[in-house]
């Protein structure tokens, strides 16, 4: 059984386009990761994620994956393990949605949470079987500071990263003593192309802050990151809020 403190040398991710999927990617290459996988959807901003990895001296490969295909993530991952060893798969894929459109769109909402939430469980338990069989490897799960409780701004989006906290913790607890292990990153606000024109959290961060405490996250054998950790105290001062309150704060 490997040290689960190492970082990776091999990494899929699981949302290949995402900033903050990226960031962490470009960060483990720099100190270990020498092969990574890139899945998501076939387009032109893949390939050249791919192609920024390999300026950095990584082998990397890009996998057709589609999170709301949950019936073909098993093959497109069991393709992937077959090449060799994993050390970590970072679920990374999710949408934010509109609030004030999906509100009136049951359909636009249900995808919102079908893409968070169900194509996560879906990915999370073949990637987590996975892992289980070679008996290493981290599956770290980008969750959000959303998750600890809905918040009347983002309720549809919060609810569908509350079921994938969840559902993140207890994988952790099934893989426990497998050689499996499971991480839940919690970030508040992070700036990237998607949460441009929104409203800002004096919390806010960036993908690269993400990256370093994945990071650290790995070193220390972690099962939940906080980004930034100061969010771990005001997420719980605000989950044990009395509701009548927190309807009235500016959230």
């Amino acid at each position: 059984m490997k040290d689960a403190t190492e970082l990776p040398r091999s990494l899929l991710v699981l949302g290949g386009t995402s900033e903050i999927a990226l960031a962490t990617a470009r960060r483990l290459i720099a100190r270990r990761t020498r092969t990574v996988w890139l899945a998501g959807r076939p387009s032109l901003a893949l390939e050249n994620a791919a192609g920024s990895l390999r300026a950095l001296g990584a082998d990397v490969h890009t996998v057709a994956f589609d999170a709301l295909a949950p019936e073909s993530h098993e093959a497109v991952l069991g393709k992937v393990f077959a090449e060799g060893p994993v050390d970590m798969v970072l679920l990374a894929f999710g949408i934010l949605g509109d609030q004030a459109h999906d509100e009136r769109d049951p359909v636009r909402a249900v995808r919102v949470a079908q893409t968070n939430y169900t194509g996560a469980v879906s990915a999370g338990l073949v990637a987590g079987r996975a892992l289980q069989t070679q008996g290493h490897g981290w599956l770290v799960v980008l969750s959000s500071a959303a998750a600890e409780r809905a918040r009347r701004a983002d309720f549809i989006y919060g609810s569908s990263k509350a079921g994938l906290d969840t559902f993140a913790q207890g994988l952790g607890d099934a893989l426990y003593g497998t050689g499996a292990r499971v991480m839940v990153v919690r970030p508040g606000f992070v700036r990237t192309r998607s949460t441009a024109g929104r409203p800002r959290s004096p919390f806010a961060t960036t993908p690269e802050s993400v990256a370093t405490a994945v990071e650290l996250g790995l070193r220390r054998g972690a099962e939940t990151v906080w980004v930034p950790g100061a969010l771990r105290l005001l997420t719980a001062a605000l989950r044990h809020a009395p509701r009548a309150l927190f309807r009235r704060l500016p959230l």
